[in-house]
């Protein structure tokens, strides 16, 4: 985690809990899913951290929409999130690992 850790909070990205946890993501089905396969999170979305994503160091406020699941096994968030831009606030929408987001 970049920045050193916050008080509060474990340190972990929400992967790395969620890989913890023994709460799986949605049961795939019998045939595995294809790399475009895509999983709601819900129709509200969940707000999250973005560490450090491309182009953007820092951690980010963001709003998770859904989950994906590369050909390797490796999960990604849709995330939109806000980053500060050299005049204003800039919205990103992006497909992010998992390993660098955080449950808010």
């Amino acid at each position: 985690m970049a920045g050193g850790m916050v008080p509060g909070r474990s340190g972990r990205s929400l992967g790395e809990r969620a890989a913890r946890s023994g709460v799986g993501p949605p049961d795939p089905p019998s045939a595995p899913p294809p790399a475009t396969d895509q999983r709601r999170v819900g129709s509200r979305g969940r707000h999250c951290w973005v560490h450090d994503p491309p182009g953007a160091p820092g951690v980010w406020p963001g709003l998770l929409v859904e989950w994906r699941q590369d050909e390797d096994g490796g999960w990604h968030g849709r995330v939109s999130y806000a980053v500060a831009g050299p005049g204003d606030v800039v919205l990103v929408e992006a497909w992010v690992p998992a390993a660098l987001l955080e449950q808010r």
